[in-house]
């Protein structure tokens, strides 16, 4: 009791360091987080000119896109476009405000009108009607606020694209073409040389005989700065360790399926005795017994000898009604079989179809009828056809509910399978003639089979199946493999190669990964590994092992490059053949003397070429591609003159003007002006947008949450 008045006493004192206590944990913890700045930018994804985009909102964009493209584009592709998405809207709307471009609700009122005049819902009398759009929008805020709330973006929707549409109109009307730049674009087309050249091709020196340094490739990337910009990238190696069936695992797989052909002897626990229980051989329900056993399901469908496994099509065929075959290996699976019914069918079938829905079917959005009325429906009709087949043309376009009803409900000749399985048997397992009703998901179709070509023989199989998976002791085995190299390389990490070698390990490199990449070759999409790569504390060397579909990668960083300047070794490749033609021009030119065309060919080997009727327009030389240097110096010659030697893009060329065609005057050069002026404007929004990202501040944090 002392104890406990001497507390009470200091209460005031023991609130007040507990406080304390907590305000120190909370606040080590910013600390220890890099401070409050930290905290907010683990929320910030990135940013455009200043303005942060939030992880959370861009989140929800990321799923949108997703969802808009139903599910079938990968996580990433769905991050970059909705990351495309906010780039743009970020950009355009910075250029709205400086602007004073906005859309007021009167304007938003003319859009929809716009939109929505056509739509009957909105429409008295055949007119488009405010009043009715009004109360459309008044009963969806007060009944429904989800699709409000997609009411009110379908608005800021039209807003933007009208804002964008004003914007890049003005940018247009700014873009303009005077006559002097029609006259201009005509007379590069349209002024003409004929022209004698000597082409003295880089090919004509052997590479080995250029030698181009590091210090040449150095100084070269170092003058041209933005063309050799690197992203940041990542080097990787790895090795695969594959969860494959072994021989053992196979075979302990085929002797199981085989023994599902016989009887055997199995407990039974209701009656706590050992029963028989029939195999494939002898079971009385052959689909209760593969679904029951088999990893695959049973298949109800005849068969051609076409459409069974090749490797055992023969066997297969041979077989009759009520006997087995296998086991046997197919397509990852060990198999047995046995022939259920033999028939003949026809390949291909002709037959005419009228389709009735029913209210609850999706493809009967508008439909009153019952679906026992549709039943109805369908056996009367089934009657009349059957009656005077001639009606099924007439009464199609007014019954059926399928685009077929255009051709009197003809569906034309098609193969089995085509069909739905329900109208497939009827059409396959009947003959020409037949009248009746089916049933599927579509409804209740009433068919004639109008033809069936070429009936041959057809085999229905109940086949158990067992996928060829590996056993746990192998998983286990694999596993321990992977462990004990990925233990051996993280010691050794200058070892990697050397260490898979002694274990006859296959390495296989990946270079020059980037941030968002989403895939690695020869594995699909990596996503984790890539960014485990550029994870901010990775060193060249480390290693990591990644769980993969059927196994594991044991994955290590060899090389790191940070955004900036090419190194020499990334830049050479491009480099390289710039200097070597550079350098093989210099030793071409010094070879090169006179004006003499004939006397220059001759000494280089080479021979006179002509070129007749180029332009500026299209700097094309007969003989030698594309050569927009070399053509432009031909424009600078006057008739009969010698250049001197012009290093072009495929060798060194000498070229003499051997006539001149000017352009014909015209009294007007608007038509071209104005062609110009609408080429210019249709690709102004692409270039806008782009110079605005090119101009932008823009932090991208991706990579490090994607």
């Amino acid at each position: 009791m002392a104890v406990l008045n001497k507390i009470r006493q200091r209460s005031v004192f023991l609130i007040a360091i507990i406080a304390l206590a907590l305000f120190a944990f909370v606040l080590a913890d910013v600390f220890q987080n890099g401070g409050f700045s930290t905290q907010k930018s683990q929320r910030i994804i990135g940013s455009v000119n200043g303005e942060d985009i939030d992880q959370q909102e861009f989140a929800s964009r990321v799923e949108a896109q997703t969802a808009r493209y139903g599910g079938n584009i990968t996580n990433t592709q769905a991050v970059n476009a909705a990351w495309e998405e906010e780039l743009r809207r970020i950009l355009l709307d910075e250029q709205f405000e400086e602007l004073g471009i906005s859309i007021e609700q009167d304007r938003i009122n003319d859009l929809l009108k716009e939109a929505l005049e056509n739509d009957p819902s909105f429409q008295t009398d055949g007119v488009f009607s405010e009043q009715k759009l009004k109360e459309y929008i008044a009963t969806l805020k007060s009944t429904n606020p989800t699709m409000y709330d997609q009411w009110v973006a379908y608005e800021k929707q039209l807003a933007k694209n009208e804002q964008q549409q004003i914007y890049f109109d003005l940018v247009k009307a700014g873009i303009n073409t005077n006559f002097k730049e029609g006259k201009m674009a005509y007379e590069m087309e349209n002024n003409l040389r004929n022209i004698e050249f000597v082409q003295v091709p880089y090919t004509s020196i052997e590479d080995d005989k250029v030698n181009v340094s590091k210090d040449d490739i150095e100084a070269y990337i170092k003058e041209h700065k933005d063309a050799y910009q690197a992203e940041a990238s990542r080097n990787l190696r790895y090795v695969l360790f594959s969860e494959d069936a072994t021989l053992t695992d196979e075979d302990t797989i085929k002797s199981s399926v085989a023994k599902l052909l016989n009887d055997r002897l199995a407990y039974t626990a209701a009656t706590k005795t050992n029963d028989t229980v029939r195999g494939l051989t002898r079971t009385a329900n052959v689909e209760d017994f593969v679904n029951e056993n088999s990893d695959l399901r049973y298949n109800d469908n005849f068969l051609f000898k076409n459409e069974l496994p090749v490797e055992v099509s023969d066997a297969l065929w041979a077989l009759n009604e009520g006997d087995v075959y296998g086991p046997y290996k197919d397509n990852g699976f060990y198999k047995i079989s046995k022939v259920v019914a033999v028939t003949q069918i026809p390949d291909s079938v002709q037959s005419s179809h009228i389709l009735l829905t029913y209210q609850g079917l999706q493809n009967a959005a508008a439909q009153t009828r019952t679906k026992a009325e549709a039943k109805e429906l369908a056996d009367s009709l089934a009657g009349v056809i059957r009656a005077t087949p001639s009606k099924m043309a007439e009464l199609a376009p007014e019954y059926s509910a399928d685009g077929s009803k255009e051709k009197g409900g003809d569906l034309g000749y098609v193969t089995k399978g085509r069909f739905v399985k329900p109208f497939n048997d009827f059409v396959f397992n009947g003959s020409t003639g037949d009248v009746g009703v089916v049933e599927s998901q579509f409804g209740y179709h009433v068919i004639k089979i109008d033809d069936q070509k070429n009936r041959q023989r057809a085999i229905k199989l109940a086949t158990v199946a067992k996928e060829i998976t590996p056993s746990q002791q192998t998983i286990n085995d694999v596993f321990n493999k992977t462990t004990k190299f990925q233990m051996a390389v993280s010691e050794n990490k200058n070892g990697f190669e050397d260490i898979a070698k002694e274990n006859n390990y296959t390495v296989r490199p990946v270079n020059n990964v980037k941030a968002l990449d989403e895939t690695i070759p020869g594995q699909g999409s990596q996503r984790e590994i890539i960014r485990w790569a550029f994870d901010e504390d990775r060193k060249t060397g480390d290693v990591n092992r990644f769980n993969v579909d059927g196994g594991y990668l044991v994955v290590q960083v060899t090389k790191k490059t940070e955004k900036g300047l090419m190194s020499v070794d990334e830049a050479s490749p491009r480099v390289t053949p710039i200097l070597r033609n550079e350098k093989k021009a210099a030793m071409i030119r010094e070879k090169i003397s006179g004006n003499d065309l004939n006397a220059i060919a001759s000494a280089n080997g080479v021979s006179v070429q002509t070129s007749t009727g180029v332009n500026l327009k299209n700097p094309t030389l007969a003989g030698a591609g594309t050569e927009p240097k070399v053509v432009g110096v031909a424009f600078g010659l006057e008739k009969g003159e010698v250049s001197k030697p012009i290093d072009g893009d495929k060798g060194v060329y000498v070229v003499k003007v051997t006539e001149i065609t000017p352009a014909r005057e015209l009294d007007n050069y608007a038509s071209f002006a104005i062609q110009k002026q609408n080429a210019d404007r249709a690709t102004a929004n692409g270039r806008v947008y782009q110079a605005l990202k090119d101009a932008a501040e823009i932090e991208d944090k991706r990579a490090s949450i994607y």
